[in-house]
């Protein structure tokens, strides 16, 4: 249990400090490369055993962990664009209601049950992301209050499913810190190349206040991964009953947060799609 309380507070503190770096004008994604060196650093350091190149690539979640690093900077930059543009309650509930797509492959890869509940579940978080996306009543423009949203929704699920299935195939308790390490430290290396290719084409200005945002973040996002692959490992601890709680604990307090301390209006299609999405929730986790 205390490894899922750490990873929800861990979860909330990066909604938080993405809305932070909306209000003081800081670069966001030179704050999102910073917070992946500093998480690689952190995770090096909490490495017990000797590290080795060789060690490293012959392990069975090597290329794994450069798919999940390509995956990280790639959402984070994605959910800092949703919680500074459509709001915080927005971005999470398009990235927590990806539990169902998980589920959905559990059902499809692993031959899990399925019945009617789970399949109006589907239907639910589909139409739940719709709802919480859309701030007014005015025409949608698809572009900015649904496709960021929806986006993040389905680069969160798959994210969720494919760590969790090098969780359950090549990942052992005491290369946790290792394989974070490397997802951190591939995720940088990307940051850094694209940060690069600014600068020979001279479309970077450096912004000091991005690495203590980074700083603030890298530690965050670090504890965020580790203690969500340690809940998964626990024997007390299923998977669904994880996402579930972790989910919608997430939804519930950011949205409370955006509402009292961002000043976040949500109107009654939000709220509509919010409560559909804790029912969505529940029925397929508990189908």
């Amino acid at each position: 249990m205390i490894y899922l309380i750490l990873s929800i507070t861990a979860s909330l503190f990066i909604f938080v400090v993405f809305k932070l770096l909306e209000k003081f004008r800081v670069n966001t994604f030179q704050t999102i490369v910073v917070n992946y060196i500093v998480a690689f650093g952190f995770g090096i350091l909490t490495v017990q055993k000797s590290i080795s190149f060789d060690t490293i690539f012959n392990s069975e979640w090597f290329l794994g962990s450069i798919i999940v690093g390509a995956l990280f900077i790639g959402l984070f930059t994605l959910m800092a664009w949703t919680a500074q543009k459509n709001g915080l309650s927005v971005a999470s509930v398009a990235s927590k209601m990806s539990v169902i797509i998980p589920i959905i492959f559990g059902v499809i890869l692993f031959r899990e049950s399925i019945g009617y509940q789970k399949i109006i579940g589907v239907v639910l978080a589909f139409i739940a992301v719709y709802l919480v996306s859309v701030k007014s009543k005015t025409k949608v423009n698809f572009t900015k209050n649904l496709m960021l949203p929806l986006l993040l929704f389905l680069g969160s699920g798959f994210s969720d499913t494919y760590i969790n299935y090098l969780q359950h195939t090549s990942i052992s308790e005491e290369n946790i810190p290792l394989f974070s390490s490397c997802v951190f430290g591939f995720a940088g290396i990307i940051g850094l190349s694209i940060l690069g290719v600014k600068k020979l084409r001279s479309q970077l200005q450096l912004d000091p206040k991005s690495i203590l945002g980074g700083l603030l973040l890298g530690l965050a996002n670090y504890a965020s991964l580790y203690y969500i692959i340690k809940a998964l490992q626990s024997q007390n601890m299923e998977s669904s009953t994880f996402f579930t709680i972790n989910n919608v604990a997430i939804v519930m307090i950011s949205t409370l947060i955006g509402l009292w301390v961002f000043n976040e209006h949500l109107t009654k299609r939000n709220w509509t799609g919010i409560g559909l999405a804790l029912i969505a929730i529940y029925l397929v986790t508990f189908a």
